[in-house]
């Protein structure tokens, strides 16, 4: 990973962007860029489930429970729908407070974990990804963007089941 301005994650000498650094500890050594969008992205997508619940664009978010039982939905959304949208929320809202800090708990760098998994799914579903994809389809911003939070997200499992060192 290098610092080549192409969404490249970058890195310091002492090894990788973010890795546990302790029991329940980890270091997190990403550059402006990576923290500027840490900070923004979970902001936008708070306030597209904020502006319309039915936006397609978050399907993926909310997948059906119960696809070929439209009654069962319904109720299935009225019980537990506010439950769902708020644990997102409070995932994109750790990920924006936190994006400045240097070192993470393992409950913020859970958050991270799914507030990660929440932005590719709702980036992924406006860019039509699927996954047949095979990253040879169009590429712009938006794509590398998509890129970027992939390897984010990959650093963040390696970090969360890595070995301490």
């Amino acid at each position: 990973m290098g610092h080549d301005g192409a969404g490249q994650l970058t890195t310091d000498d002492e090894g990788l962007p973010l890795r546990r650094s302790g029991p329940g500890v980890y270091q997190v050594d990403l550059g402006a860029e990576e923290r500027a969008l840490l900070r923004e992205l979970p902001a936008q997508l708070r306030d597209a489930l904020a502006a319309d619940k039915g936006d397609v664009a978050l399907r993926r978010l909310f997948p059906p429970a119960y696809a070929n039982d439209p009654d069962a939905e319904a109720d299935y959304r009225r019980l537990v729908g506010v439950e769902l949208e708020e644990a997102k929320v409070q995932a994109l809202e750790t990920m924006s407070k936190t994006a400045e800090s240097t070192q993470l708990s393992e409950e913020e760098m859970e958050a991270w974990l799914k507030a990660l998994n929440y932005l590719r799914l709702w980036l992924g579903t406006l860019l039509d990804v699927t996954e047949d994809d095979t990253g040879e389809g169009p590429e712009g911003p938006p794509h590398i963007l998509y890129h970027v939070l992939t390897g984010l997200q990959s650093l963040v499992i390696d970090a969360l089941s890595g070995e301490l060192g």
